[in-house]
């Protein structure tokens, strides 16, 4: 799916995302990540195999929200929810992270801050649907 303009300018913007993945018995798994984009797909980096890799791995089912801080013309807090497809990839995730980290914590910035960063891993996520509040939705709520 393409994403609009507006929502491309939101996750590029440093807004937090809050991912969504599935534990094994259908529960949520809910974490708090930097997010960019590649051409439509959405990108997170994570160093290790942690939860929501394992997750991820399992069952590719994922959630994003991303609070804007503006509100609507209805005054509700506006926010860009996407829903998708995740896949894992080897590797790259400290260059990810080394981007990523200029957009959320600023251009002179060293993250991971260490030497020889593990390769880590690229979560990759096909966008198939878009909700919220927002100029992404085509509608004025």
């Amino acid at each position: 799916m393409k994403l609009p303009q507006s929502a491309r300018e939101l996750i590029e913007s440093g807004a937090h995302a809050h991912l969504v993945t599935l534990n094994p018995d259908g529960s949520p798994q809910l974490t708090m990540v930097w997010a960019g984009l590649d051409g439509d797909d959405i990108v997170t980096a994570h160093l290790y195999a942690n939860k929501k890799v394992q997750n991820i791995l399992n069952d590719g089912r994922v959630a994003l929200s991303f609070e804007c801080g503006t509100k609507s013309a209805m005054d509700l807090s506006e926010y860009l929810v996407i829903y998708g497809q995740a896949t894992i990839e080897e590797s790259g995730a400290a260059e990810l992270l080394q981007a990523l980290a200029r957009v959320y914590m600023g251009p002179e910035v060293k993250f991971p801050p260490m030497d020889d960063p593990l390769p880590g891993f690229i979560n990759r996520i096909k966008v198939e649907r878009i909700g919220g509040v927002g100029p992404w939705t085509g509608r004025a709520v």
